[in-house]
């Protein structure tokens, strides 16, 4: 599976339903959680060439867009990338969309963006320092790298929450941190219609730890300027309950900001 023509044949094959349970609100997380956070971390993209790692069906691309910014999207992902194409047909922003790897040399010339974004992709790709390359590459001088993943020490192969006798969430088990296997995680959005019957998700995953992550972004040459570790709001807890266990116990998101010098 390590393969990115494997991953892509996985992102091909969820993308009808992806795209139809994001635009349905069914993705709290990133609606309520992991994209403000990511928005509130995020420098000034406003008048700037931005590249988006991963964008997927676009609707977070299409967002930063809105913000002022002239957007590419790049997914490895051809069926994604044909609904991001179709979301900007109805409704143009001058988003421009390829299907290309992050981790590869992606056709588009040296030095051509003012910052690259990437919410929560970098950890579904085989080659994270193929991505800090590229995204090196691509970049004008002290031009900026802001990317969001699963916060590595937290979410790991053995990952599990503890409960006391009263079944009350009090604790999380985090196991095989140094484990690198990668695997196929199979899921479905948790606000789905419960009576609804799809295909759960087939999601590749490529675990990796704190310093693979930092290392990565400095061995490309990158000089990090911000970490940040967000909790959900006190409202967003209010509005979706489960997520109190990631403002209490542990880190669900982590977020990075680099500078080319």
């Amino acid at each position: 599976m390590s393969d990115l023509t494997d991953v892509a044949k996985h992102w091909n094959d969820n993308a009808q339903q992806w795209t139809n349970d994001v635009r349905a609100g069914f993705d709290v997380y990133r609606d309520l959680f992991t994209f403000p956070a990511f928005l509130e971390a995020l420098p000034s993209i406003k008048g700037k060439d931005v590249i988006d790692f991963g964008c997927g069906e676009g609707s977070n691309t299409r967002v930063f867009a809105q913000q002022g910014a002239r957007l590419t999207g790049i997914d490895i992902s051809s069926q994604m990338i044909e609904h991001a194409r179709q979301a900007e047909e109805a409704d143009p922003l001058g988003i421009k969309y390829h299907t290309a790897s992050y981790s590869d040399h992606c056709g588009l010339p040296d030095q051509s963006f003012d910052a690259v974004v990437s919410t929560m992709a970098l950890m579904d790709g085989p080659d994270l320092e193929g991505a800090m390359r590229e995204a090196f590459r691509l970049l004008r001088p002290n031009g900026f790298l802001h990317f969001s993943v699963l916060h590595p020490c937290f979410i790991t192969p053995g990952i599990g929450w503890e409960k006391n006798p009263e079944g009350r969430t009090t604790g999380l088990r985090v196991a095989r941190y140094f484990d690198k296997t990668h695997f196929l995680e199979h899921w479905r959005f948790g606000n789905r219609p419960k009576d609804e019957d799809v295909v759960p998700f087939a999601i590749p995953r490529f675990p990796r730890t704190m310093s693979d992550y930092l290392n990565a972004v400095a061995k490309a040459g990158f000089i990090i300027s911000r970490i940040d570790e967000p909790q959900p709001t006190a409202k967003a807890c209010e509005m979706v309950p489960r997520f109190s266990r990631w403002r209490e116990l542990g880190a669900f998101l982590l977020i990075v900001t680099a500078r080319r010098a």
